[in-house]
């Protein structure tokens, strides 16, 4: 079903082509505003599918909290204190990602560990209330056992473009990865897995992960050599996946998926830290198809550098010359960076830590909210913080309409034609783009639910059967 969707779709963005996106280089000076204070160790946040009201945000213990039109929700979404095992450094509640079709099943997947200090993938349902989950749905996806407190990983996404869930495994932890199981085909930790949540119960392997067939290869794998990549995401534009890879004790790192790419990347660890051989020290570079990561720093300075944070490729609409940067941050000196990325090489690499709090914000994880916007968890202090132009008003408006202009779902001043059909198209099916710079201008058939299949309907009508026109904003 998943490969016969993605034909459909790429089938149809064949005849709805869209136009390329010019390099356009930030020069809007960024800022913080606060979102939510008292927060307990918040280590994400993220948004519903089709949601532009709320946002949801992880905190360590064992909690999912809202924030709702601006307001923190004093009863929390989903409450599993009780489930989640220790939550030191690195263990606890790690890891939310809402169903694609969340709006008509309700279904939402957790990665936690347990009293026993084990991985658990588990699916939960929301209430007829829609602020609030329920705890007693618990359905088990996956388990895996963990050899030391530390290494978890933690993040779970589904692909914008197959719709697939995947789940970022540290490599059990310890140092030096000594069962060297980032490497062992057999094992789950040290990888990226992909699993088809829909095809089966609790899952099944989609029948094109890169090792389907091999009994060399656990068939999860989507991708292995991890150490801990805290925090990978999917560009919702292309698909391309960007992952953060803590590293031992010299260099952290960024490694790099293509959208087109088959899977079956192998990043190196333990072979190599970053670009560098770590086990053996010399002549590490055995792996056929090995994956070398697109950047990196190393550790030490003022402040001290230790551990890497991956974010975000930002594609909202209140900072058009951000678009296409990429954005990451070190735990530990609370620095930030942006670049951009383009398959081949970085450019306009650049540091954010004076703009968005130098020293006073432990960046935990990035997160981003239906417009695409972008926002940052602050860990110890218990705050999440939108980033927001400087001296300069949003170019969102949301939620009234921008331009008065019903179905400009691109934002470049024509309604209803094609390509804000192809836009729609890439939003509904592929979870990609940011349709219209406002959810009224996105709600073609003015019913008040934007950006929907029966706004794509309005719109097919429209275009190709001479139907109404879009209702004024």
């Amino acid at each position: 079903m998943k490969r016969l969707r993605r034909f459909l779709i790429f089938g149809l963005l064949g005849i709805v082509s869209l136009a390329p996106i010019g390099t356009v280089y930030s020069q809007t000076q960024l800022a913080i505003d606060t979102v939510a204070t008292g927060l307990v160790n918040p280590l994400f946040v993220t948004y519903a599918p089709f949601d532009s009201t709320r946002i949801f945000i992880l905190e360590q213990p064992g909690r999912i909290r809202i924030v709702k039109n601006s307001t923190l929700l004093s009863r929390s979404f989903l409450d599993i204190d009780s489930i989640v095992g220790s939550t030191g450094s690195e263990q606890g509640l790690l890891g939310l990602a809402f169903h694609p079709n969340y709006q008509s099943n309700g279904f939402f997947y957790v990665n936690y560990t347990n009293n026993s200090g084990n991985t658990v993938v588990a699916r939960y349902s929301v209430t007829a209330n829609p602020d609030s989950a329920n705890a007693n749905s618990s359905f088990n996806i996956l388990n895996i056992t963990q050899p030391f407190s530390n290494h978890n990983g933690g993040m779970i996404a589904f692909s914008p473009i197959d719709g697939y869930l995947y789940i970022g495994m540290g490599d059990g932890g310890s140092a030096n990865d000594p069962g060297n199981r980032a490497q062992n085909k057999l094992n789950l930790l040290g990888k990226m897995l992909r699993i088809d949540v829909d095809g089966g119960s609790p899952y099944s392997i989609p029948a094109d992960n890169p090792f389907v067939g091999n009994v060399a290869y656990l068939q999860e794998i989507w991708a292995l050599g991890l150490r801990n990549p805290w925090r990978f995401s999917f560009d919702r534009e292309n698909g391309n996946l960007y992952t953060a890879d803590v590293g031992q004790g010299t260099y952290e790192e960024i490694d790099f998926q293509s959208a087109t790419s088959g899977g079956g990347e192998n990043y190196g660890w333990r072979l190599k830290e970053g670009d560098h051989c770590f086990i053996p020290s010399t002549g590490c570079d055995t792996i056929v198809g090995q994956s070398d990561p697109i950047t990196e720093y190393t550790h030490g300075g003022t402040p001290f550098r230790c551990s890497i944070t991956g974010g975000y490729v930002y594609r909202g609409c209140a900072i058009p010359d951000l678009q296409g940067h990429y954005f990451y941050a070190d735990y530990c000196s609370a620095q930030i960076w942006s670049l951009r990325y383009n398959g081949t090489t970085i450019s306009d690499s650049t540091q954010r830590t004076a703009d968005l709090g130098a020293g006073t914000i432990a960046v935990s994880s990035f997160g981003e909210d239906y417009y695409g916007e972008l926002y940052i968890c602050s860990h110890t202090n218990g705050r999440v913080l939108k980033i927001i132009p400087q001296g300069v008003p949003s170019q969102c408006a949301a939620p009234d309409c921008c331009s008065g202009i019903r179905g400009d779902l691109n934002g470049d001043g024509s309604n209803g034609n094609i390509l804000d059909l192809n836009f729609l198209v890439n939003y509904i099916f592929r979870m990609s783009g940011n349709p219209g710079l406002c959810a009224r201008e996105s709600d073609v058939n003015g019913d008040s639910t934007p950006a929907n299949v029966l706004d794509l309907n309005y719109l097919v009508n429209r275009i190709f059967r001479g139907g109404a026109e879009m209702p004024l904003c």
